[in-house]
């Protein structure tokens, strides 16, 4: 627990602990004071957080099929159709595991939205598969704690497509399994990015392994893994100098820090996954780390940069504001970075 008492204010202790927001606290719970998972004010808060706050209102919203808005492969109708509503709610904390109706809803959505092969798409075809969007939704179903044989399936396409091992090029129509004008080819080549490799993606695709256990991770992944961390490393991540198909410098998106995180990325997940990797000590982060230290303000509070505001199911603070989603995303970052302190 050194890192929560050492290293958090106590004025962002009784912040987080005390919120009116319920999944924060579990939040707070779980991934900073560091409870184990059968710690009794754990499950409590964690009962809590699905019974009423931000999970339960989108929850509230699940349409009797199964899906939020339409049914189907659930990309489009931003940001509040199935694959936004899942994120969100992964990112929230909550748990298929805890509410039947959440369960149910990752089950329709692998069946109309997961190819044969692995891919995860937008419209149920191969061909409308994205690096964001497959990273997303894998990262998002482990966070779930849904279990479904299918998902080594779409782990597997998923590192395949970046390191091109047994994938056709798009141009072979006749191949079992190939890249297409999304998915263009591999190290995150994408048609949305004028063909060329795209860092958002690669954010997704780091963050979805790092959430991976180590004994399921066959050789393929640990390539890709590798490839994946040398292309964010290609670079120093807090310049986000990565490729930029149509523009001449990279977004300011990355430094603006928001919740919840859909396909825009932001530095603070890049540095995620690159630290639940285990690089939170590698040099080549450090500037990154003094970019989210120099985020918080005098307590240790981030603010909401980014926000989807009259966009999704409901609001997540007012943005400018201190946060205290985005604060818990920094504290996790710093917390796995040994020049803050370990546990």
């Amino acid at each position: 627990m050194a890192f929560w008492d050492e290293s958090v204010s106590p004025e962002v202790q009784q912040w987080l602990l005390e919120s009116p927001f319920l999944s924060v606290r579990f939040l707070t719970l779980r991934d900073l004071v560091g409870c184990p998972p059968d710690d009794p004010a754990l499950l409590a808060a964690q009962r809590a957080a699905h019974k009423g706050g931000k999970i339960h209102e989108i929850l509230s919203h699940l349409l009797p099929g199964n899906y939020w808005v339409e049914p189907g492969p659930g990309y489009l109708g931003k940001y509040r159709s199935s694959v936004w509503s899942l994120i969100a709610l992964a990112q929230l904390g909550a748990s298929a595991k805890m509410d039947e109706r959440l369960s149910r809803a990752c089950a329709y959505h692998l069946d109309v939205s997961l190819t044969r092969n692995g891919q995860f798409t937008i419209n149920g075809t191969p061909s409308s598969t994205l690096d964001c969007l497959q990273g997303n939704m894998c990262a998002a179903f482990l966070d779930l704690g849904y279990a479904d044989e299918r998902l080594t399936k779409a782990f597997e396409w998923m590192a395949r497509s970046v390191t091109g091992e047994g994938v056709a090029p798009m141009e072979e129509r006749g191949a079992e399994l190939r890249y297409y004008a999304g998915k263009i080819g591999p190290d995150f080549q994408c048609g949305a990015n004028n063909k060329l490799p795209c860092a958002w993606g690669a954010v997704k695709v780091l963050l979805a392994f790092s959430k991976l256990p180590t004994e399921k991770r066959p050789p393929l992944i640990q390539t890709a893994i590798r490839r994946t961390v040398d292309f964010l490393f290609s670079v120093d991540p807090a310049t986000a100098d990565y490729p930029c198909g149509y523009s001449a410098k990279p977004s300011r998106n990355w430094r603006k820090f928001g919740f919840p995180v859909f396909y825009i990325t932001d530095l603070l997940q890049l540095a995620e996954g690159l630290v639940t990797m285990g690089y939170g000590n590698d040099p080549r982060l450090a500037n990154t780390i003094q970019l989210i230290r120099e985020k918080q303000d005098a307590h240790g509070r981030c603010k909401l940069e980014y926000d989807y505001t009259g966009k999704t199911w409901t609001s997540f603070g007012e943005k400018d504001q201190p946060n205290p989603w985005v604060t818990i995303r920094a504290l996790r970052v710093l917390k796995g970075s040994t020049k803050v302190g370990n546990d």
